[in-house]
């Protein structure tokens, strides 16, 4: 029986040239996926013309409507028929692909949107007159006077018109919204100095606007920091810390969230390459892995990330919306980012999130009335001296049984002197996180600072410290090896076995004895005792897809599988809810924490203290 191929004819056809406007309409499939990609390709010219400020509007989702307008240097008139044709630019001059330091050079984007909609151009260059052009049917018009003031302007109506059967690939006006302003947002964080205004023309007339991003001052990370706090919100730049990193020519630079500011998808990750917006899989893998141990699985880090390296270093050219990127030195990068990322977050690991905190507030319910908002209660403040007697007057004379009390609570933000500086002599250091006061319920620490009040989870909190002593303790006495009586031999094919063996003497140190055993296998003769008993061949395949996924030295699988036992080790070795914890115990844990790095947040994650301000207690009961 012979079966029919479907993409087969039965006669030969002939081989016949496309005619132009089918050669654009291909084009623009590839360049123009949506109303989003328009925009991207058509802001991205802005910027690349110099444009301080950029103005964009657009009506349903950008699909009747996209209009970018910005003072750039504009385009001479004589140029504007060249503007449309295809691979026709001012950015390159072809003779070198690689060293590109502009958004834009393949000359594609004004030619492909005259094919799938109505365009018309209006540029002014300097202080000749203005001149606009327009483009029906992919067959642009003539030359002719406009009114601009200064810049460019790009209207372009009834996206994919000429293609109707692209038109019902779009989704709804919302989303094609979201994914529009999601693409401005990006373009405009990698341009913190330009002003940015996104306007919604749906309801007519002047509209309204959607987003604006005026140009930050400063310079560097203060005007970065700024842009970020006004597009992705103020929460952010609360809980981000500043990430600065070099090696061997490539920059890293930007802001990284803590841990306990997580999000339940990667909604809040936006990566950069030479300034240039990025969706790149080895990008977000190794943010990813810089969160590697402070983060479950089902929480995803938040960051905004820039590397920057000479042209030469990174192909720009590798997918048609320049979305992708190919770096020369793959594992140099990733590497860059993941070291970047723990060493900063090292350094600021003791803080928990300020959303923790306001998510506590908010979990009290403060007094409130049918007419309004909590009452506020005016009283009279007495002097800081006489609220002292009067504290000590009142206080407590010995703990109470069956509340865990510490010591007698106390107004003081000193910890209490112990018999041996009874005589005046120096009283123990407290640091940020105060002298411990009570334990609640066998579980909770309660302290106070100078500036309020913390609330320590000991469990979590206990658990983090064990978990970073175990891992320092494996970075200085090197991961023991549990040798296997018979080995086990993998078939792993030729390939695959090379790669493996190439990276052996790294295996060597996490505790994996690797040996080469006849063609495309490989002997295990070892593997790291933390593990137990492990299926050698899946640890294997494990480790072979993260080499091709662009890993460092393919260790990362192993690593991140002896920290998952050393979570555990933790967990199981750490102080336990419900013990009842003196004074001491606390206050040394509480010492601990300040200096063990990542204390913020325990190995899944989660706080592990909550610090309330001595102004939110007193709203709280209605202090004014």
């Amino acid at each position: 029986m012979e079966l029919a191929l479907p993409n087969i004819p039965r006669e030969s056809p002939r081989i016949a040239p496309l005619d132009e406007a089918a050669i654009n309409r291909i084009a623009a499939g590839e360049v123009v996926e949506r109303p989003a990609s328009a925009a991207k390709e058509l802001v991205e010219n802005a910027l690349d013309a110099g444009a301080r400020r950029i103005e964009v509007a657009y009506a349903d989702g950008g699909k009747t409507l996209l209009r970018v307008s910005d003072d750039g240097h504009g385009i001479r008139a004589e140029d504007l028929p060249l503007a449309l044709s295809r691979h026709a630019t001012s950015k390159i001059d072809g003779s070198d692909l690689l060293n590109i330091h502009s958004f834009g050079f393949r000359g594609e984007a004004l030619a492909s949107l005259g094919a799938v909609a109505r365009l018309t151009v209006t540029s002014r260059h300097g202080t000749e007159d203005a001149a606009e052009i327009s483009v029906r049917g992919g067959a642009p018009g003539q030359v002719r006077p406009a009114a601009l003031r200064s810049g460019t302007r790009v209207e372009l109506r009834d996206l994919f018109h000429a293609t109707p059967a692209r038109l019902k690939f779009l989704r709804s006006d919302r989303a094609e919204t979201q994914a529009l302003l999601d693409t401005l947002r990006r373009l405009a964080m990698a341009a913190p100095q330009v002003g940015f205004v996104v306007r919604d023309l749906s309801g007519g007339g002047d509209g309204r606007v959607v987003l604006r991003a005026d140009p930050e001052a400063g310079e560097g990370a203060e005007s970065l920091l700024g842009r970020l706090s006004r597009l992705i919100g103020k929460e952010f730049a609360e809980n981000a810390v500043p990430i600065a990193a070099e090696r061997e020519g490539h920059n890293l630079s930007g802001f990284a969230a803590l841990p306990t500011y997580s999000r339940g998808a990667a909604v809040a990750q936006y990566l950069f390459v030479n300034g240039r917006p990025v969706r790149d899989k080895l990008l977000t893998g190794a943010l990813r892995a810089g969160y590697s141990d402070l983060l479950s699985r089902d929480r995803f880090p938040a960051a905004a990330l820039f590397v920057s390296c000479d042209p030469m270093r990174v192909d720009v050219n590798v997918h048609p919306a320049k979305a992708e990127v190919r770096f020369r030195d793959l594992g140099l990068v990733r590497g860059l980012i993941v070291s970047g990322l723990r060493h900063c977050l090292a350094e600021a690991g003791h803080r928990a999130s300020t959303t923790v905190a306001g998510a506590t507030l908010g979990a009290f319910r403060p007094e409130t009335g049918a007419a309004g908002p909590a009452r506020v209660y005016q009283m009279d403040r007495s002097a800081p001296a006489a609220r002292q007697m009067s504290y000590q007057a009142q206080a407590p004379q010995a703990a109470v049984d069956g509340f865990g009390f510490a010591e007698a609570p106390s107004a003081r933000v000193e910890a209490e002197p112990t018999p041996d500086h009874a005589d005046g002599g120096e009283a123990p250091a407290v640091g940020y996180l105060g002298a411990a006061r009570a334990q609640l319920h066998e579980t909770y620490i309660v302290a106070q600072t100078a500036t309020g009040m913390v609330l320590v989870d000991q469990h979590a909190a206990h658990e983090r410290l064990v978990y970073e002593r175990l891992k320092t303790q494996r970075a200085d006495r090197g991961v023991a090896s549990q040798a296997l009586l018979i080995p086990e031999i993998v078939d792993l094919g030729p390939d695959d076995a090379a790669t493996l063996l190439a990276e052996a003497e790294a295996l060597d140190n996490l505790g994996l004895s690797l040996e080469p055993f006849g063609p495309g296998a490989v002997a295990v003769r070892a593997t790291p005792a933390l593990l137990g008993p492990v299926n050698a061949e899946a640890l294997l395949r494990d480790l072979l897809d993260e080499l091709h996924e662009g890993g460092a030295v393919g260790t990362g699988n192993i690593t991140a599988r002896i920290d998952a036992v050393l979570s555990r080790m933790a967990c199981h070795g750490s102080v336990r809810a419900g013990r009842r914890m003196q004074a001491d115990e606390m206050n040394a844990l509480l010492r601990e924490m300040e200096a063990t790095p990542h204390s913020g947040q325990c190995n899944h994650g989660r706080p592990t203290y909550v610090e309330l301000k001595l102004a939110d207690l007193e709203r709280l009961f209605g202090r004014s």
